[in-house]
């Protein structure tokens, strides 16, 4: 396991929000990140990597997937998250990629299921819009805003960690948009769906209208204090 690291509090449940992010990985480390809100503020409780040795990965076929649901079972025991957040299969990947990822995407849905929570999906194009603003911002942009937003001494390494960390902000967000619209819990229901829609679009316009201004520059932080 590579770049773990934790702020050494736990979540204290008390008006705070605890999610699980995680960054699915087809052939490279597992992002992870544990972020906690209050709807104010938000803080990193501990974020980190996780990248099955090779030679594990050619004795037994599964055990990345192994390795991933021990991990996540282990997270979800400790911090006790109230949900989990992960990155959707971006469709334009190849076939095999595509596959592999949707293989570790499972792992993450089981180990969640398994422990009676709920795993919200975002898109990478979707996190990156709503945490850095630009929903084609790089991997060392979105490691700053990350950064930024959770107050962080350090920027969060490797990238795979950053982003689990910015699809957990993703989705603390959201639930303080759905909250304040009044939205269901469920967002699997056609009103959620429609609601993120139409956000979605709408950040995804204004991004096209200043693309050209932005372009080469750092993209404003979106705060949630």
């Amino acid at each position: 396991m590579a770049g773990t690291n934790s702020s050494g509090r736990r979540s204290e449940k008390n008006g705070w929000t605890c999610v699980l992010g995680v960054d699915p990985a087809a052939a490279g480390p597992t992002g992870y990140g544990i972020v906690e809100s209050d709807g104010r503020r938000c803080r990193m409780l501990h974020y980190g990597s996780l990248k099955v040795a090779a030679k594990r990965q050619k004795k037994y076929a599964g055990a990345a997937l192994q390795d991933v649901h021990a991990l996540l079972c282990r997270l979800i025991k400790e911090f006790s998250p109230d949900a989990v957040a992960v990155e959707s299969v971006f469709t334009a990947l190849n076939m095999r990629t595509a596959l592999r990822l949707a293989e570790v995407r499972g792992v993450v849905l089981l180990a969640a299921a398994q422990h009676s929570l709920d795993v919200h999906s975002y898109a990478p194009r979707e996190v990156k819009a709503i945490i850095a603003g630009n929903g084609h911002a790089d991997k060392k942009q979105m490691q700053m805003m990350v950064r930024a937003l959770l107050s962080m001494e350090e920027t969060p390494e490797p990238s795979h960690a950053a982003d689990a960390l910015a699809v957990a902000l993703c989705h603390l967000q959201a639930e303080q948009t759905r909250r304040r619209f009044g939205l269901p819990d469920v967002d699997r229901s056609a009103k959620a769906r429609a609601f993120r829609a139409a956000v979605r679009s709408t950040v995804l316009s204004k991004e096209n209208r200043r693309r050209g201004a932005t372009r080469g520059e750092l993209p404003r932080i979106v705060s949630m204090r």
